[in-house]
């Protein structure tokens, strides 16, 4: 089975933009052991600028270019270097791929992208994907990681697409307002409906939210694959996930008649 985990910024960092050493070792302990069981995996990772503005003790995330590209050129040393570290313990190599929005739309850098990700997989080697945020402007940008994974998704022909989030899943309305909220557990299609319930961004330190979700789980669906929005605060609820138990929400791929 070939799995693309996205992990978001939240899941990644404290609130201080510092890493959460202890959410980071859980995930790449899971992600080991669902390799070792045969599986391919790949990481879709935000939290470079995240962690960058940790690292600058910035107050706040950035909303000029040059120093979003900068923290997130100090954030990316730090977080590639946690993931190759961590992956070592267990006997796995990491390899970095940064992509620009011309990496996916350029038909020519695009074949490269996907040979590099493929070559990878068939060393044996966890691929670990992020945005390049250190160059990435307006005009080249993707603007989401959980779009990337998707994109990566596709790319790929995945089975399933594991979203990563600070949210169990989509809800009829915003939990952390609605104590009525009821989580939605199967979405077989985006509706205008389904579209509502979406809102804005997530956390100050991120760039996603419910929006960039379903975009991510409409590429996926209309790639085929099954994309499931699940709470990266435990990830070994991986493990649930690859037994086929119900967690978070899962959008139903297309299939073709």
């Amino acid at each position: 089975m070939r799995i693309v985990v996205k992990v978001g910024t939240s899941t990644l960092a404290h609130r201080t933009g510092h890493m959460n050493i202890r959410r980071i070792e859980a995930l790449c302990k899971v992600l080991s052991d669902i390799k070792n069981a045969g599986h391919e995996v790949i990481l879709v990772s935000s939290g470079a600028i995240g962690m960058g503005v940790g690292k600058l003790s910035l107050s706040k995330r950035p909303e000029d270019i040059p120093t979003k590209q900068a923290a997130a050129a100090v954030g990316q040393c730090e977080l590639m270097y946690a993931y190759d570290r961590l992956f070592s313990e267990y006997n796995h190599t990491v390899g970095q791929l940064l992509v620009t929005g011309s990496d996916v739309e350029d038909e020519g850098r695009r074949c490269n992208f996907h040979n590099t990700l493929y070559r990878l997989l068939e060393l044996g080697a966890l691929p670990v994907i992020n945005e390049n945020d250190t160059i990435a402007t307006d005009e080249i940008v993707i603007g989401d990681n959980d779009t990337l994974s998707a994109i990566v998704a596709a790319t790929v022909k995945a089975d399933l697409l594991v979203l990563l989030s600070d949210i169990e899943g989509l809800y009829t309305a915003d939990p952390r307002r609605d104590p009525e909220a009821r989580l939605i557990d199967t979405v077989e299609d985006i509706t205008p409906e389904i579209e509502a319930l979406a809102g804005g961004n997530g956390t100050s330190l991120g760039t996603g939210g419910m929006v960039t979700k379903l975009r991510a789980a409409r590429i996926a669906r209309e790639a085929g694959i099954d994309m499931i929005i699940a709470n990266g605060q435990n990830p070994e609820l991986l493990y649930d996930i690859l037994d086929g138990k119900p967690v978070g929400t899962r959008f139903i791929g297309r299939r073709d008649a």
